[in-house]
């Protein structure tokens, strides 16, 4: 997905009530905006970090601000949680990853298990479904290492259940994983931030829910998915 206007550098202040963040732009005028990520950002809010802006010129909007990237390890890291979803799909429709391209139809936003929503319910030619959830990641603390979670996150570990639950039913699950950052070769589950997602997660595979990891290309212009990257369960931490 390509970014009209391109996003404006800057430099970060603070990140603070979950929702907002204080930058100066490079003109130096000091601004406050919008953070599309209600995470911990685990590693990404250093003050003098530069960062990039997207601009929304709208009265429906209370800040014209928004924070997309954030610069970090040397590379760039979106943090829009709003995109990864986006990004997954234009993968699954690019073939990209190519275990869940025999599935032509694509419903989102579907109502399953007992309080959830899948975020992609694939069916192919003969009926059969495959349910897809979608995570964002932009965790890394190990060169070439993308971690899941970077905090605690019960309702995560409830969609790996929900997942396992309708493979029990006869239905294919995946978990797709997908990296905001361009410096990471493989994922794994952080264990030591949420070792209840962690044990969730290890129920969901021995239940057969299949997981993939994207890498991304990021830059002030786009983000687009590139690659299917390991997921390394043996790179998990230690419970």
């Amino acid at each position: 997905m390509e970014f009209s206007p391109p996003l404006i550098p800057a430099r970060l202040v603070s990140r603070y009530k979950r929702f907002l963040f204080d930058a100066v732009l490079e003109d130096g005028q000091a601004i406050t905006g919008f953070c599309p990520n209600t995470g911990s950002m685990r590693g990404l809010t250093a003050p003098q970090s530069p960062i990039y802006l997207s601009t929304h010129e709208t009265t429906t909007r209370k800040y014209r601000y928004q924070l997309e990237m954030v610069e970090a390890d040397g590379t760039l890291v979106g943090i829009n949680t709003g995109l990864p979803n986006r990004l997954a799909l234009e993968a699954i429709r690019a073939g990209v990853i190519p275990a869940l391209s025999s599935h032509p139809v694509i419903k989102a936003e579907q109502r399953y298990a007992a309080q959830s929503r899948i975020d992609f319910l694939l069916t192919d030619a003969a009926g059969a479904r495959l349910y897809v959830e979608v995570k964002n990641v932009h965790f890394s603390r190990r060169p070439g290492l993308a971690e899941f979670p970077d905090s605690p996150t019960e309702r995560g570990a409830r969609h790996l259940d929900d997942l396992a639950a309708m493979v029990a039913e006869g239905h294919r699950a995946a978990m797709v994983y997908v990296v905001q950052r361009g410096d990471c070769t493989r994922l794994a589950i952080a264990a030591d931030f949420d070792p209840a997602y962690a044990r969730a997660y290890r129920r969901a595979r021995a239940a057969g829910v299949e997981a993939y990891a994207l890498s991304c290309s990021v830059s002030p212009q786009q983000i687009s998915a590139l690659d299917l990257i390991p997921v390394d369960d043996q790179a998990m931490t230690a419970l």
